[in-house]
């Protein structure tokens, strides 16, 4: 892109630092986010705030990063309503970098460019990393868009992430990001299995999974999780529930595309199960006391059906 210009919508815990690096690496970026804590921070930072989303109509990328589809779509309401009213600039860019259902955001798209009267070009390029990799700049960028739109965000995504990769139209960022989750998310959970079943047993977790990252069983999802389902450190780096969101994304692209998904679709009942307890706002790591609660449960029924053991 020429104009090192964007507008952010959505400074959370990923937000914030995405945004921080664009204004670290030479952006003019203005911001919007509904508290405006955030945004005194941004501008301590050197960024700028915009009083709402509609007011960022003139940049030439605007990049989305909340919770899910649907704030995105309450949030872009006005700035859609005043595109539709004044035709916005040809070769407007608006980049969705939250996970969000690859459909979905198929008809978001669909949407904006009826809107826009197709000067809008709508690109799904969700990250992977994250808030480490977010405040470090190393995100894992997955982008649906044209070769076209992919090339010319290209030095956008390059101030966030070392990687990033076109994975097909839109959408597919989206259904490569719910792979991705897929990975993590089970992977967590079968962590958590192990190391609940070894604590139990009386085995030091942290030496098990010590020597487990020597092994076959290493993996980046050990490294990062693993200390902390050995320590029960479930301070919130990023909330829980929305693991259920994305493997339910997996279900969802799964039947589209005439997969087959057991393990995502145990995923989606076990995430929903930790969102039943409670534990939704806690950290990934949170799976182990899930998964902690489920086995007093079975004990718990197991001594009732069985009086004498």
């Amino acid at each position: 892109m020429n104009e090192r210009r964007a507008g952010f919508v959505g400074l959370g815990l990923m937000g914030a630092p995405m945004a921080a690096n664009l204004v670290a690496r030479g952006w003019q970026v203005t911001a919007w986010n509904r508290s405006p804590g955030a945004l005194d921070d941004f501008e301590a930072r050197g960024g700028s705030r915009a009083p709402d989303v509609a007011a960022l109509r003139d940049e030439p990328v605007i990049v989305f990063m909340l919770p899910d589809l649907s704030y995105i779509e309450e949030s872009a309401a006005g700035l859609l309503a005043s595109w539709a009213e004044t035709p916005p600039k040809p070769g407007t860019a608006v980049v969705i970098m939250s996970s969000v259902s690859p459909a979905g955001v198929k008809d978001f798209g669909a949407r904006v460019r009826e809107l826009a009267r197709g000067l809008v070009a709508v690109i799904d390029a969700p990250v992977s990393g994250g808030t480490t990799g977010a405040a470090a700049g190393t995100l894992a960028i997955m982008a649906g868009a044209s070769e076209e739109d992919f090339q010319r965000l290209r030095p956008l995504f390059n101030a966030m992430g070392t990687t990033a990769r076109r994975m097909g139209e839109l959408g597919a960022g989206s259904l490569a990001k719910a792979c991705n989750q897929l990975i993590v998310g089970t992977t967590t959970a079968a962590l958590a299995e192990a190391a609940e079943l070894a604590g139990r047993s009386g085995m030091d977790v942290s030496a098990l999974f010590e020597v487990m990252s020597g092994g076959l069983a290493g993996s980046r999802v050990l490294d990062g999780v693993g200390p902390r389902l050995a320590q029960k450190d479930y301070t919130p780096t990023g909330p829980a529930k929305f693991m259920h969101k994305d493997l339910s994304f997996v279900v969802e692209g799964a039947a589209a595309a005439g997969a087959a998904v057991p393990l995502a679709s145990a995923g989606v009942e076990l995430y929903a199960e930790l969102k039943r307890q409670g534990l939704g706002d806690q950290d990934l790591s949170v799976i182990r006391e899930v998964i902690s609660n489920l086995s007093d449960t079975a004990a718990d029924t197991a001594k009732k059906g069985n009086p004498t053991a």
